[in-house]
This record gives C-alpha cells, sequence and structure tokens, in this order.
C-alpha cells in the first residue's frame, strides 16, 4: 500500500505497518469526536512517525498512485475535525 504524507512524500507500507496505521486512523476518529485536542496531536504524531518509520520511501522519480492521503504534519486540530471523520482515512 502507498500512503503519501502530503508536503512530505510517499512510502511504502506493509500489511502488518497498515493494520497498525488503520488501529490508530480509528482512534483518531474517536478522539476528535469527543473534542481530545491532546489526545488528537499525540495520535496524529504517532501515525505519521508509524509511516517515517515502518514504511520504505517512494523514490521521487517513481510515479504511483497514493492509496492513502494523510495530512501534513501540522495539521490542526481544527483542520482534523473534517477529515477524521466516519471510517477516517485508511480504508478497512
Amino acid at each position: 500500500m502507498i500512503v503519501r504524507i502530503l508536503s512530505e512524500g510517499q512510502y511504502r507500507l506493509n500489511s502488518t505497518a497498515l493494520d497498525k496505521l488503520n488501529d490508530i486512523d480509528n482512534q483518531i476518529v474517536k478522539i476528535v469526536a469527543s473534542g481530545d485536542q491532546q489526545g488528537y496531536q499525540s495520535l496524529f504524531q504517532k501515525m505519521i512517525g508509524l509511516v517515517r518509520q515502518q514504511g520504505t520511501p517512494v523514490p521521487e522519480q517513481e510515479l504511483v498512485e497514493s492509496d492513502v492521503i494523510i495530512p501534513q504534519a501540522d495539521t490542526s486540530f481544527e483542520e482534523a475535525k473534517s477529515l477524521f471523520v466516519g471510517d477516517g482515512l485508511v480504508p478497512d
């Protein structure tokens, strides 16, 4: 699966990492719905860290479509309210 972090680039994630990413995504949806800004910041940084650490960067010259697009690292809680809803960013 190809995951893009906006303003950074794309990463290939294996299925184990994708399952972890989906779990964090689902947690963020719940946290955002509850209005927990600190919880959101912590989990969102965990989400981005997981992609950076467990993903393999896709070379810039390789053109591939992203399966999941994660907003940039400085995405505010207010912006997150419109992004992390329903099923979240990562498809089940």
